[in-house]
């Protein structure tokens, strides 16, 4: 199985406070754990990464930290992972993408079908992605 992480995927993974940064680590342990699984990262979520760590801590999270740390949490990866190349326009949006804050959701989704993966993500307004599970 492939799955493109999210933005929110990323951040909960990356910063121990976050919320749902436990239940993030036990679904990626899990994966990584299976020989078929791919883990996928593109541009825009690992972006989204950096610009989401050094907002939500007022910039004491620098824009390097975030790099360095973006970086770490791929290489933990391993050979599970795959940078995948966004050759996707965005100039069409499914019907549910009705709002701003939900084209790059639609962007990513359709970027995963169209490289047979799917999005993994924490939000459940996305229909169609893989919901990452809660912790048990």
């Amino acid at each position: 199985m492939k799955f493109l992480l999210d933005v929110n995927v990323l951040v909960a993974w990356g910063w121990s406070d976050h919320v749902d940064h436990e239940r993030t680590v036990a679904w990626i342990g899990a994966a990584i754990r299976k020989k078929t699984t791919k883990l996928m990262t593109s541009a825009i979520p690992e972006l989204g990464f950096v610009r989401v760590s050094v907002q939500r801590t007022g910039g004491r999270v620098t824009v390097t930290e975030a790099g360095e740390t973006l970086a770490g949490m791929v290489a933990a990866l391993g050979a599970r992972h795959v940078l995948l190349a966004d050759d996707q326009a965005a100039r069409r949006f499914p019907a549910w993408c009705s709002s701003a804050s939900r084209t790059t959701d639609a962007h990513l989704l359709a970027l995963a079908a169209a490289h047979g993966a799917k999005l993994a993500t924490l939000d459940t307004g996305i229909p169609g992605a893989f919901l990452i599970p809660p912790r048990d």
